[in-house]
């Protein structure tokens, strides 16, 4: 498989040791929904799934959700905050 072709989730579980069939094993996630979760960039994995699969690899959470949430930023404060247009 090309990396290309793979989700963000996915290229993160590529680089993992544990197969797709072995994490939807241990996870109660089906073998369709995990490999979607690979390749679908449709799919989205739920709060749960991410949880789960973090179970399985014996992570935190949160290195999943850093890695697939890298490139989200606040707005800065100028262009939401009301407050500091009146005051300026």
């Amino acid at each position: 498989m090309e990396k290309e072709t793979l989700t963000s989730l996915g290229l993160y579980l590529s680089r993992k040791p544990l197969s797709q069939a072995k994490l939807a094993r241990r996870t109660g996630i089906s073998k369709d929904r995990m490999s979607k979760l690979h390749i679908d960039v449709k799919s989205r994995p739920t709060a749960e799934e991410i949880y789960l699969i973090a179970l399985a690899l014996e992570i935190h959470y949160t290195e999943i959700v850093d890695f697939l949430c890298k490139d989200l930023h606040l707005r800065p404060n100028d262009e939401w905050d009301i407050t500091a247009k009146k005051g300026g």
